[in-house]
């Protein structure tokens, strides 16, 4: 890619990141949550490797690193609504923790860790599909 670009993306790519994490993050006050959030944070890995080679993200001829992210924190999201299912009222994903004053970023109980959890998995499941393309892509070539 030319200077350019590179430049571009270097300069653009930390705001698309941030923006995810606060959709993440806000995802149960504003429309998004994990999995807009977790596609944006995505977008910023895939330009950044787009713009500059696959040499960025140290990237092997395997996606394990993306996979085993997105193995664990949908464990993670999975033994959060398990925990529900035990604490309370015996209902899987049942809102177990205090909840705070409504419109305030920890106003919804567990919600938030959801989106958390959904929005990393999201991201490295995107990300572990753009890489399966591109290694495909270099083999192919080969």
């Amino acid at each position: 890619m030319s200077l350019i670009v590179k430049k571009v993306a270097q300069l653009i790519t930390g705001f698309i990141f941030l923006y995810g994490i606060y959709i993440i993050v806000h995802g149960h006050l504003t429309p998004g949550g994990g999995f807009a959030g977790g596609a944006i944070v995505a977008g910023a890995y895939i330009l950044q490797t787009l713009a500059f080679g696959r040499d960025t993200l140290l990237l092997k001829k395997k996606e394990t690193n993306t996979s085993l992210s997105e193995s664990i924190s949908i464990l993670i999201a999975l033994m959060l609504a398990g925990a529900g299912f035990f604490i309370g009222t015996k209902v899987f994903f049942n809102n177990y923790l205090p909840t705070g004053k409504i419109g305030d970023l920890v106003s919804a109980g567990t919600i938030p860790l959801y989106n958390i959890f959904i929005g990393i998995e999201v991201a490295a499941a995107l990300l572990t599909i753009f890489l399966a393309l591109l290694i495909y892509k270099e083999e192919i070539e080969e």
